[in-house]
């Protein structure tokens, strides 16, 4: 199983961590990447398995003291963090302006 930290935009959002398995994992982040955007998600058209993993992701959510790792971040309606994950990888998280940010 991997988790999945989810970044809300909403005010009230209290940034939960889901389970998900290695196929569900899958269906969401492209080989390689562990960042991804709902649009962009969303974007890549209806799919009956990635709309049922999410239904099952949801029911999978993980206390924050019992998460053994985060493996893959979803935002939701920061479309602004999108300049700081070109790759869409963590680890290669930059500045606007190219520089590093670790």
């Amino acid at each position: 199983m991997k988790n999945i930290l989810i970044i809300d935009g909403a005010e009230n959002c209290v940034y939960d961590i889901f389970s998900a398995t290695e196929e569900e994992f899958a269906l969401i982040f492209p080989e390689g990447t562990d960042i991804a955007f709902i649009d962009e998600i969303r974007a890549t058209g209806d799919s009956p398995l990635r709309n049922t993993a999410f239904t099952n992701i949801w029911k999978r959510r993980i206390k924050k003291s019992e998460a053994q790792g985060i493996h893959g971040t979803i935002f939701y309606e920061l479309e602004k963090k999108k300049a700081y994950y070109p790759t869409r990888r963590d680890e290669d998280a930059i500045n606007p302006d190219g520089s590093r940010l670790r």
